[in-house]
């Protein structure tokens, strides 16, 4: 099954190269009439948006531990602006959640990310130091065993507990750098069973129908990364970490922004995650509108907790939260440009 889903996979790839290869002129700002119609958003609807107010729209879930959704909403500021507040301070900065967000350069070193720790009194740092294979860390089965390998009797636990972090989200980043997606490790759960964020935002990506048709090149790139991205487009990676769920998370953030004074697109994925959910990936695309821009934001995130039993009633209650969450967040980003 596996050497199967791999040459489908390796199948995929080809034929997107291909179509990138000979639709490469194609790389454009997509059209807003055509933008809305491919979103299922009615003309009145938009027609009718006010300033700062938001209208919802359904994106299709492709994955049975994905919940998507997309927000709509008419902002003041032109789309340069928009792009230039975004590429300077990054998503995170308007998410009341994010306690740091840090830039991380090409060639970072282990002290860049040693500016996560645990709190000297955090109980997630113990918690983090008797991990097991579960739910309540996003860790591999090696780093599983790295961590139950060391003794943390008479130590601080903050403190070794950040030591350790510290080097496997380095070499978490180094991988993802080197091998793209293909470098994620999966997450243990124990008795056999794993969570693939791989594979979750290889789904993610595929199924970015704005980002094939108006964007091949970036598309490509974007599945096959460390591919060779657009001349033109900006890449950043961060360090963030917020809080989910009363908890510390560290999150490893990839973004890519490909703007023209027509507009343009923000790509970011989040290929590791502490705990909480397993991956996720957000588009942003700016359009001028009346006297500032319409800005359209899709979301995907993936997750255990929507799986399984009940999950014809957890999905929908789901979705509402990340549709609450994203509507904060773009007002939020919204008032930050006035």
């Amino acid at each position: 099954m596996f050497r199967l889903q791999h040459l489908l996979w390796h199948k995929t790839i080809v034929i997107l190269f291909l179509n990138c290869t000979f639709f490469a002129h194609a790389e454009n700002t997509p059209d807003l009439q055509d933008l809305i119609q491919q979103f299922g958003i009615q003309n009145q609807h938009l027609s009718n948006l006010e300033r700062d107010k938001t209208l919802f729209f359904n994106i299709a879930e492709n994955h049975e531990k994905e919940l998507a959704a997309g927000v709509v909403i008419h902002i003041a500021a032109t789309p340069s602006k928009i792009f230039e507040f975004i590429e300077n301070n990054g998503m995170a900065s308007i998410e009341t959640e994010v306690t740091m967000q840090d830039f991380i350069s090409p060639n970072a070193t282990l002290d860049t990310f040693k500016k996560f720790s645990y709190a000297s009194d955090s109980k997630e740092a113990a918690n983090f130091l008797a991990a097991k294979p579960g739910s309540q860390f996003n860790l591999s089965g090696q780093e599983f065993q790295t961590l139950q390998s060391i003794d943390s009797t008479n130590v601080n636990p903050a403190l070794f507990a950040s030591q350790i972090y510290t080097k496997i989200l380095w070499e978490r980043w180094l991988n993802y750098r080197k091998k793209g997606l293909h470098g994620i490790a999966t997450y243990d759960r124990g008795a056999g069973k794993t969570a693939d964020p791989a594979r979750e935002l290889q789904v993610a990506a595929i199924n970015n129908k704005i980002l094939a048709n108006y964007y091949p090149k970036l598309f490509y790139a974007w599945l096959n990364y460390p591919a060779t991205l657009p001349a033109d487009a900006d890449e950043r990676f961060f360090l963030v970490n917020r809080l989910v769920e009363n908890r510390p998370t560290i999150d490893l953030v990839h973004r890519i922004i490909l703007a023209t004074e027509k507009g343009g697109i923000i790509l970011s994925r989040q290929f590791y995650v502490g705990h909480s959910y397993n991956s996720n990936q957000f588009t942003i695309i700016c359009l001028p509108f009346r006297d500032g821009s319409i800005v359209f934001y899709v979301n995907q995130t993936f997750t255990d907790q929507i799986a399984g039993l009940g999950s014809s009633i957890k999905r929908p209650i789901g979705r509402e939260q990340m549709r609450h969450r994203m509507d904060a967040h773009l007002k939020q980003l919204s008032s930050a440009l006035k």
